[in-house]
């Protein structure tokens, strides 16, 4: 008999915002596997930390984040059969997913891969831009507001593109091109209305509106929400 393969959703960086099914789980599994950047902290690892008992079986894998398509592919099927070597031995294998494992969640590759060879589940956890939305006390979308999800690694014209029918929109992955989507809202006259929202969750959480940001990058776990008007009642 097979294993099972869950993908974990562990939030945004708070412990306490974990589901009361993911803490559940993390105290069920056999092995709980989790990824790395090359050269960053184990955020996720970190996240779950309070709710690992103690011998918990662990793997941990350093991901080549900013190499070619073909290394990162490459990459994911080394995952995959390591995790499929746990999971011909009939155990339990939790992967852990900052915020949600299927919004932007590096568990989408593993679920291609192994999803139609082995029992999978999902535990959805709380994303980066609802704790945004919570942190900054604005809501994330109200009566019929539409919300652009986008990703900062778009080229500008397209980014300027989407922008344009947006009336709140989240910019995510934006690390080392703040500097360039910055001057693209303030060529927009966009930056009053955006606001900064960095390692929430954490003791090193900032919040503050673009406008007021004094960093040239934003760390890994950062994202701009955008709102170009107030809520109405």
């Amino acid at each position: 008999m097979t294993g099972k393969l869950w993908g974990i959703g562990v939030g945004p960086g708070d412990p306490e915002l974990l589901t009361l099914k993911a803490v559940r789980l993390l105290g069920e599994v056999d092995v709980v596997a989790s990824l790395a950047a090359d050269g960053r902290d184990r955020i996720a690892r970190t996240i779950v930390a309070p709710y690992l008992p103690p011998g918990q079986h662990e793997l941990l894998f350093a991901a080549p984040m900013r190499a070619d398509r073909a290394t990162r592919e490459t990459f994911y099927d080394e995952v995959a059969e390591k995790l499929a070597t746990q999971l011909d031995a009939g155990l339990q294998v939790g992967f852990l997913c900052l915020g949600d494992p299927l919004f932007y969640g590096s568990f989408v590759n593993l679920l291609a891969r192994l999803g139609g060879r082995y029992p999978c589940a999902v535990i959805p956890g709380i994303t980066a831009m609802s704790a945004a939305a919570a942190a900054i006390g604005t809501p994330l979308a109200h009566g019929s507001e539409s919300v652009a999800v986008l990703p900062g690694t778009l080229p500008d014209a397209e980014l300027v593109r989407r922008l344009e029918s947006a009336e709140v929109a989240v910019i995510l992955k934006l690390g080392q091109h703040l500097p360039r989507i910055r001057r693209l809202l303030e060529r927009q006259g966009l930056v009053g209305c955006t606001w900064i929202a960095s390692e929430l969750g954490s003791p090193r959480e900032r919040v503050s509106r673009l406008a007021d940001w004094r960093h040239e990058a934003a760390p890994y776990m950062s994202l701009l929400l955008l709102r170009r008007q107030a809520p109405g009642p």
